[in-house]
Parts: C-alpha cells; sequence; structure tokens
C-alpha cells in the first residue's frame, strides 16, 4: 500500500513507495561485466513480443490474439512495483526502440487511444496521470518504450501546474495548438492543448485522436532536431511528458538538456536558459 504523507504547512504531499526500489533496472544490466572479452548481458526485456508471460495479466489490448499471447499493437498490464495502489504501465508497441516521434502515425494514434480508454476507465476513482519517461536520464528503468497511468486519490492535492494561457505558437491545426507558454519552465519546454476548453482528456473523440497524435509526433521531432545531440543518451532522445489530471488539460513536453541543481531545489524556483519566445521560433522553423 502506498503511504501518503502532508506537509505540516502547504497543501502539498509525499508519497512513499517503497516497492519502488525493487524495479529492475536495464542501465545495470546493460553495464555488466566483461568476462573473457566479452560482455555478460543477461537482461530480458519483459515488454518485447514472446515475453508476455513475464509480466502481470494484461487489461487492455489493441491487437489480435489471445489475452497475454502476441499479436498485439498496444498492451497495457498492472506495474509490478508501484508509486500508487493503481499503476498500470502502457506499451507503445512491440518494437524495443521505436518511440512516439518515429512510429507511424497509425500506431501513435492506438498508443493515445489507449491512453484515453484506460483515462476513462479509471477516472471515477481518483486523479488520472498518464506520464512518459523516455530515457533513462528520465527516469526510465526500461528502454522498451512505454508510458505509465497512476491513479492518486481525489482528497489528495496535485500540486500541478494549471493550463498557461496561448502564447508563442509553434502549430495550430483542426483540434489543437501548439505552443511554448511564457512560463516555460525548461529550454524548448512545448504544450499542446485542444482549442475546446473545460473538457478532461478523457472526452477527446475518436475523431481528434489522429490530429492529436500528430502534433505530438510533430512536436517531439521538432525538438529533437532543434536540440540535436544536447539531450541524447547513447543516442536515445531524452525527455518527459504528461496528460495534465484535470479540467481544461494539455499534455506538456519537458526536454530534458538540463538537469536541476542546488539552486532550482533549495529555491523552488526554476532558471530557464531558452527564452519561450526564441524557443517557438527555432521550433516553427524546422
Amino acid at each position: 500500500m502506498a503511504k501518503y504523507v502532508p506537509d505540516i504547512k502547504t497543501q502539498r504531499w509525499v508519497i512513499i513507495s517503497k516497492s519502488r526500489t525493487q524495479r529492475p533496472s536495464q542501465r545495470k544490466s546493460d553495464d555488466s561485466a566483461v568476462l573473457d572479452g566479452k560482455s555478460e548481458k543477461t537482461f530480458v526485456c519483459p515488454f518485447c513480443p514472446g515475453n508476455e508471460n513475464m509480466t502481470p495479466p494484461e487489461v487492455y489490448r489493441i491487437g489480435s490474439s489471445e489475452k497475454d499471447g502476441q499479436g498485439w499493437s498496444v498492451r497495457v498490464v498492472p506495474n509490478k512495483y508501484p508509486i500508487t495502489d493503481t499503476h498500470e504501465v502502457i506499451i507503445h508497441s512491440p518494437s524495443d526502440t521505436d518511440d512516439i516521434e518515429v512510429l507511424p502515425l497509425e500506431q501513435v494514434t492506438k498508443v493515445f487511444t489507449a491512453y484515453r480508454d484506460r483515462f476513462r476507465f479509471h477516472a471515477p476513482n481518483g486523479h488520472v496521470m498518464i506520464f512518459c519517461n523516455h530515457g533513462l536520464a528520465a527516469g526510465a528503468s526500461l528502454k522498451h518504450p512505454h508510458s505509465q497511468l497512476v491513479v492518486v486519490p481525489k482528497q489528495i492535492n496535485l500540486d500541478a501546474v494549471e493550463l498557461e494561457p496561448v502564447a508563442n505558437v509553434v502549430e495550430d491545426n483542426n483540434f489543437f495548438v501548439t505552443y511554448c507558454p511564457d512560463f516555460s519552465q525548461w529550454p524548448f519546454e512545448t504544450w499542446i492543448a485542444p482549442k475546446k476548453g473545460g473538457t478532461v482528456f478523457g472526452d477527446i473523440s475518436d475523431a481528434e485522436l489522429p490530429d492529436f497524435a500528430r502534433v505530438v509526433q510533430h512536436a517531439l521531432q521538432k525538438i529533437q532536431k532543434v536540440l540535436g545531440g544536447n539531450n541524447h543518451e547513447n543516442g536515445t532522445f531524452v525527455y518527459n511528458y504528461y496528460i495534465y489530471h484535470g479540467k481544461n488539460w494539455f499534455l506538456r513536453i519537458i526536454p530534458r538538456s538540463i538537469h536541476r541543481a542546488g539552486f532550482e531545489l533549495g529555491t523552488g524556483l526554476s532558471v530557464n536558459t531558452i527564452d519561450p519566445t526564441d524557443a517557438a521560433e527555432r521550433l516553427k522553423g524546422i
């Protein structure tokens, strides 16, 4: 069971989750010792096709075949090392390497369809937080591209940034706008928001999902190109994104090109080295 501890003066909480220390680390496997001139790598990816028995029984899939068998396009399973009492892993595709920025648009749409469907399923039970940690430096313990869904009890206050006004527009399509808000805490931080306000993510329609997939993919491709190798880790583009849990939802992309240090941790203030206006102009030029 997760343990929630409040701060004595603010509305902030901390979650104590001892099971997270038991997560397998692919970094440790990839950095294994060299014996007799050969690298001893024993890691087997539990998210790859053929290894379905290595995960808990799936709770959702897009694709053919039977439950917990091969033939899936997107697969959702409970997290074996949960942060909260409800914690799921959304496996983006059978590919061990390709993610949102390179997958076919049809596959990206399937990923966001899974997000929407699982959000709707869990929404009555609490705050539904969907997030992606891409790259080991961004918090991913396994390289196989995946996202996570966590449910936090509604009585717990989430100290999350709410929708910022649209400014510094990068892309504008039928249903969504991509922009770098003036309140950007990270270089080339990019937000994607629906033009229709007052909705939660679970309200996104089948007609809107392909447009959403397209603009998210475009944003990641632009950020990756403008940053070049400045936030790559052994060839992997490193970033986080999450979908805001409440009304007036948005998706926030945070490229991990800088690290938070003592000043930020000690004051709660962020230092952004790129003006959001300049960031938007550079992204639009891609």
